[in-house]
């Protein structure tokens, strides 16, 4: 492992801590928003909306983020522009919640969460090109289990410290040490330093967009593994409704929130750091497909129960599946990717990942909305249970596939 971290002179240490922070400071503005905006509407699908809200704009950036990260400059300038975007927009809601800013409090949070989006869309195709360029490829399983645990650490902390803060202090302080860490990460990636290869050949930006979703469209394996978590997460995902479980049906505070919120993310540390010594060659495929069935069992399970910790522990649960999942996922595209299309798989993989976590709360919403609050996340661990059968049958190469022969 200590290989691991000396790569081009610590590179990989200082990208692991851009991404922590970035990470860190990302959720306890999505606790703090959260929390905000119910505590200001107390309706469901007002929590719905700051999914939708964040996932238009990423959607209409990711596919030319990953070109320009493939095309364009450097690397790090991207990481650094997105982080310095998070930072403008933390500073801007601490500002908002000291009352310096007048106008509609909901307006402005929809409005930040928005530009949040279009920083999003550059986080992953830059730190997916940097993870590629310092490592190695027979290091690639061992340092995604490596970069998935730290990624769960800051799932882990910053809900909790999230909601501690809210709870304990004010939404104030969250949104300032959210600002600080962001700044953190510009640090960072300034301090990063790599030769980078020559960029490709300056392509049309729609034929280079385009060259990228023909790769991802006609790779079945790759293709599968995106479907698989883009849907689990889409109907599986009850972490936005969490403030409305906190509220009605356990009937605590910001803390319990912070939680529920963090639960997940402990169960994928763990799975993280244990795949980072047992990474998982053989069967990768299987592993994957029952993964996510663990997961929407997991769901279901936290649904229907009304007792808070034994909801804690489902989640935590679910977060071990999810671990496995997202560390195969990472370690399958990483494999199969060229060299010269990782921005755009990338940005293409955040469209299927990344913007189903923010159309899965808009889902959340919306069930909820329509079905009531619990049947809607019932309803979702089905659905999570079924794209894991129609994905077996309609993906064989996923279903039988061995990491050895991407390599």
């Amino acid at each position: 492992m200590n290989r691991i971290f000396k790569y081009h002179q610590y590179a990989f240490p200082k990208l692991l801590a851009f991404r922590i922070q970035i990470v860190l400071a990302y959720q306890m503005m999505a606790v703090v928003v959260g929390w905000h905006i119910y505590e200001i509407t107390h309706d469901t699908l007002a929590l719905g909306l700051i999914g939708l809200a964040e996932v238009l704009p990423y959607f209409c950036t990711a596919l030319f983020a990953g070109h320009a990260v493939d095309h364009f400059y450097t690397r790090r300038i991207f990481a650094i522009l997105a982080a310095s975007m998070l930072f403008l927009n933390a500073a801007t809601l601490t500002l908002l919640s000291l009352g310096h800013i007048d106008g509609d409090a909901s307006l402005w949070i929809y409005g930040s969460i928005a530009f949040t989006g279009i920083a999003r869309a550059f986080i992953a195709p830059s730190y997916n090109t940097l993870f590629a360029l310092i490592l190695p490829r027979e290091e690639y399983a061992k340092a995604s289990g490596i970069g998935s645990a730290i990624f769960q650490t800051g799932l882990v902390v910053g809900p909790a410290v999230g909601g501690l803060l809210v709870g304990f202090a004010s939404k104030t302080a969250a949104y300032g040490i959210a600002t600080l860490l962001c700044l953190g990460a510009v640090l960072a990636m300034i301090s990063l330093r790599i030769k980078e290869p020559e960029k490709a050949v300056g392509l049309p930006v729609l034929t280079s967009i385009g060259e990228g979703l023909r790769f991802v469209f006609s790779n079945q394996i790759v293709l599968a593994a995106l479907s698989l978590d883009m849907f689990a997460v889409l109907f599986g995902g009850a972490v936005a409704l969490l403030p409305a479980f906190i509220q009605d049906v356990y009937h605590l505070g910001p803390e319990g929130l912070g939680i529920l919120r963090a639960a997940p993310a402990v169960g994928a540390i763990f799975t993280g750091l244990w795949l980072t010594r047992h990474p998982i060659n053989l069967h990768a495929g299987r592993w994957l497909l029952l993964a996510v069935a663990g997961f929407g069992l997991c769901i279901m399970g936290f649904a229907i129960t009304t007792y808070f910790w034994l909801a804690a522990i489902l989640l935590l649960l679910s977060g071990i599946f999810d671990g496995i999942s997202v560390v195969m996922r990472t370690t399958i595209l990483q494999l199969a990717t060229p060299d010269a299309m990782r921005g755009r798989v990338s940005a293409i993989n955040g469209i299927f990942i990344g913007s189903s976590n923010e159309l899965g709360a808009f889902e959340s919403g919306v069930a909820a909305r329509l079905m009531g609050l619990v049947p809607s996340v019932l309803f979702g661990g089905l659905m999570t249970l079924s794209v894991v059968g129609i994905t077996a049958k309609l993906a064989p190469k996923l279903r039988r596939l061995e990491l050895h022969q991407l390599h």
